[in-house]
């Protein structure tokens, strides 16, 4: 079942403008919540965002990537706090996996926002701009924010064969 769920998984970043149901957001919240941690520190959190004119502000957060999100009915933004654990990135992108396959698995498509390490304008950092716009305190970092909706798109799955296997060694690398 797993590798099926990740044969079809797809970027979506075009939504039809149907709320996700209140049930689904559960489903989500419950899955993330499940994600692995290093040492089960946990440092995530999340901001689940439904209204449409934070969803549209959140859209701006920096240049390029992040302009769909306006019209999704739904954003989770993930967020981690580094002082609780050295790993935070890792748990945070693990978290941010977890709701692409939940959304997946339930007939929901998505697209991660990377905010982590990018910029809102020349002057202020894509986290900066979230963090006053959803009141996000300072002590916890923004890694990304996952679009997600009732897909408006239909994308084939990768093909097996176009797979990089090239990519992987065995034993030693370059074998």
């Amino acid at each position: 079942m797993f590798l099926s769920l990740i044969q079809r998984r797809r970027s979506i970043r075009k939504y039809s403008e149907k709320p996700v149901e209140s049930e689904k957001i559960d489903m989500l919240i419950e899955a993330v919540l499940r994600a692995p941690s290093s040492r089960g520190f946990n440092p995530w959190e999340f901001v689940v965002v439904t209204d449409k004119g934070l969803l549209e502000k959140l859209s701006t957060a920096k240049p390029h990537g992040a302009s769909f999100l306006k019209n999704a009915p739904l954003g989770i933004v993930v967020c981690a706090d580094p002082e609780k654990c050295d790993v935070w990135v890792e748990d945070a992108s693990i978290a941010s996996i977890f709701i692409h396959l939940a959304a997946e698995s339930i007939g929901l498509g998505s697209c991660w926002i990377q905010i982590r390490k990018r910029m809102h304008d020349q002057t202020t950092t894509a986290q900066a701009y979230i963090r006053s716009l959803l009141n996000i305190p300072k002590n916890l970092n923004v890694e990304s924010i996952v679009a997600i909706g009732h897909p408006d798109e239909k994308k084939p799955p990768h093909r097996k064969e176009d797979l990089q296997y090239k990519k992987v060694h065995y034993g030693l690398y370059g074998n």
